[in-house]
């Protein structure tokens, strides 16, 4: 039986857009410059919104910029909100994968970009074709993918009917997501078992946050279930600012290679090089908390 292929997205961006203190761009690039020598598929390096929204991420296009990309096969994915962001992911050279956050809760969406669910569709709408023609790849992450903390509807349904809508605009790549840690082991395995059932042709991914002591279940129930690619941060920093003020770290990704090797899922990643970012992410991460 040929072995299943897992991609393993590293969320830089994720870690760092909450922290408090400003990271100076040189710095950014330094870690940046070594997480692509660790062998991550695709590092999930910045986004393109408004300033205002997400300070920590204006310098995104300096950033990229300044990059050495000679020595790896990692690519760039960029977070979008609105129509400029796009348009400035999909002008720049070194951004392979553009994403967008679209919410199953409309007090999230509202939160997360000031639009509905529906006004956040009709946008998106034309970005896919967009993509192509630019020669980058399109993805959502839907967000409280797994239920939410403001009492908004959730059913499967719900989130069947969203999958949906997206597999109508041309959407190929989802990343469900369980933005505040919400999500329950036969939860997850319920909704991948679902959508992979409906639409056996989406490549299913997962942005998981959880406590360290309940995230195993929650990923084996995941990759048991049809996931096929995962996000995670080293040491598990990060969360979401627009999500309530109690921020749940991201899976570390050194859970997910452990998990992922140990199912003999053989990853490209260089142990040297990771132990490297992982000490910088120490010293980063602690001085600008």
């Amino acid at each position: 039986m040929t072995q299943k292929q897992y991609r393993l997205v590293e969320c830089p961006r994720d870690a760092m857009q909450g922290l408090r203190h400003w990271v100076p761009t040189e710095e950014k690039i330094a870690y940046l410059q070594a997480l692509l020598d660790v062998g991550f598929d695709i590092l999930d390096a910045g986004s393109f919104v408004s300033p205002k929204a997400i300070p920590q991420m204006k310098d995104t296009s300096d950033v990229l910029n300044a990059l050495d990309y000679s020595r790896t096969t990692t690519r760039i994915s960029a977070v979008v909100a609105n129509d400029q962001g796009y348009s400035d992911a999909l002008m720049h050279t070194a951004v392979h994968r553009v994403g967008f956050p679209l919410s199953v809760s409309e007090t999230f969406q509202q939160r997360n970009t000031h639009r509905s669910i529906q006004e956040a569709l009709d946008m998106i709408r034309p970005w896919s074709a967009m993509a192509e023609s630019a020669g980058k790849e399109f993805m959502v992450y839907l967000s409280m993918g797994f239920g939410n903390p403001y009492g908004d509807p959730y059913s499967l349904e719900i989130v069947l009917g969203l999958v949906q809508n997206l597999v109508e605009i041309g959407v190929e790549d989802i990343a469900l997501s369980d933005t505040v840690g919400l999500a329950l082991p036969h939860g997850i395995e319920a909704v991948y078992k679902a959508v992979n059932e409906r639409y056996p042709l989406l490549n299913i991914g997962l942005h998981l946050h959880a406590h360290p002591s309940r995230a195993e279940a929650k990923m084996l129930a995941a990759l048991d279930s049809g996931c096929q690619w995962v996000e995670g941060a080293l040491l598990g920093y990060g969360g979401c600012p627009m999500a309530n003020d109690e921020m749940v770290g991201n899976i570390p990704s050194e859970l997910w290679i452990q998990l992922l090797q140990s199912k003999g899922i053989k990853l490209k990643i260089n142990q040297e090089a990771l132990h490297r970012a992982q000490w910088m992410a120490t010293g980063l991460f602690s001085k600008y908390q």
